[in-house]
Parts: C-alpha cells; sequence; structure tokens
C-alpha cells in the first residue's frame, strides 16, 4: 500500500471522487485564517499550472479560485465582476495589446 501525501487545498467533491475509486483519503476542514492561506496558496499552483499549460481548463481553474478567495474575504462574486467592470470601464481592458515602454516628465 503507497501513500502519496498532497497537504494541498481541493475542490469540494475531490474527496467523493477518491472514495469512488476505492481509495481512502484523510481531509481536514480547515478554520478561516488556514483557509485564506490556502486559497491564496492554490491561486499561486493554478497560475504555475497556467503557465505551463496555457489551456483553458487551468484558466476555469484561475476563475473558481479567485471566485473562491473573493467569497473568503467577504466579497460577492456580484462585487467582484461589478468592480471589474468599473475599472475596465474606467482604465480599460487589455484588448488593444498596448506596452509601455516608459514615462517622460514634461
Amino acid at each position: 500500500m503507497s501513500v502519496i501525501t498532497y497537504n494541498k487545498l481541493v475542490r469540494d467533491r475531490i474527496p467523493e471522487i477518491i472514495e469512488n475509486d476505492n481509495k481512502r483519503c484523510d481531509i481536514r476542514i480547515l478554520d478561516d485564517a488556514e483557509y485564506l492561506a490556502m486559497i491564496d496558496a492554490k491561486l499561486d499552483e493554478e497560475l504555475a499550472e497556467y503557465h505551463k499549460d496555457q489551456n483553458l481548463e487551468e484558466l476555469a481553474d484561475i476563475l473558481e479560485v479567485v471566485y473562491a478567495a473573493a467569497k473568503a474575504r467577504g466579497y460577492s462574486i456580484e462585487e467582484l465582476e461589478n468592480l471589474r467592470k468599473q475599472k475596465a470601464d474606467k482604465r480599460g481592458g487589455f484588448d488593444k495589446k498596448i506596452f509601455l515602454e516608459s514615462v517622460t516628465e514634461k
């Protein structure tokens, strides 16, 4: 019998999926402070996976973690989206692919 240690935040249904694969897993429920730290670590993990694979699935994972981080800090998805839209309206998005090289004071 082999044991693989993960020590990471996983999606809610992962223990069920593991059990359905005739395996056993040990889990614990994080307190709020641990959860905030682990959600930040998960965002780093997902971003690294996106940099490696650069596919839509990894972008979806990043978005799921961003939503979880917002909720964990007491924000709603609607608040997040409204702020994103306000910033896009005020400062624009990234559609024009503008690369700022320098600024010179007059």
